[in-house]
């Protein structure tokens, strides 16, 4: 199978962290899944997740979740900007490290922190995606960025944030 061909069955994620919300966690989780099994009907079976807190965190667990409790034939791709990042979050360490353990394949997309390595990282997703599922409140941010790059370069775009 070619990358080409491999993107058409590939979905990413982006959203805020959860300080930057009106949604609670469980609305989100709830959203997330329903966008998230929209998806798997509509043919993709790999997810790929930036490993930040909040929407990618949840959205990696309930790939994890329907996977090995509903054995669906998901596959999940855990991106890291560069290694070691999770450490400016101790309190979802181990969350970010069960979901790193779990996943079918794992990726430092730099070898270190410099400017930029959050976008870089998150236009590495959408470049090997043909949809984005995000949480965006519509306002400036790292998230907003990525809807903006997803739809300059044509892959679709589900927002599931509300209000």
């Amino acid at each position: 199978m070619t990358e080409a061909e491999k993107r058409m069955h590939r979905c990413c994620f982006t959203g805020h962290r959860p300080e930057k919300m009106i949604m609670t966690e469980k609305q989100v989780i709830k959203e997330l899944e329903v966008a998230i099994r929209k998806a798997i009907d509509d043919g993709f079976n790999v997810f790929i997740t930036g490993m930040a807190p909040g929407v990618d965190i949840w959205a990696a667990e309930i790939i994890l979740r329907l996977r090995d409790k509903e054995k669906l034939p998901l596959k999940l791709i855990s991106t890291n900007p560069h290694p070691n990042f999770i450490e400016r979050w101790p309190e979802w360490k181990k969350r970010y490290i069960a979901i790193m353990n779990a996943a079918d394949l794992t990726r430092d997309i730099c070898d270190g922190y410099k400017r930029g390595v959050y976008q870089i990282r998150n236009e590495w997703m959408v470049d090997h995606s043909s949809r984005v599922i995000a949480v965006w409140n519509g306002k400036p941010s790292g998230t907003k960025n990525t809807v903006d790059y997803a739809n300059r370069v044509n892959v679709p775009v589900v927002n599931v944030y509300r209000t």
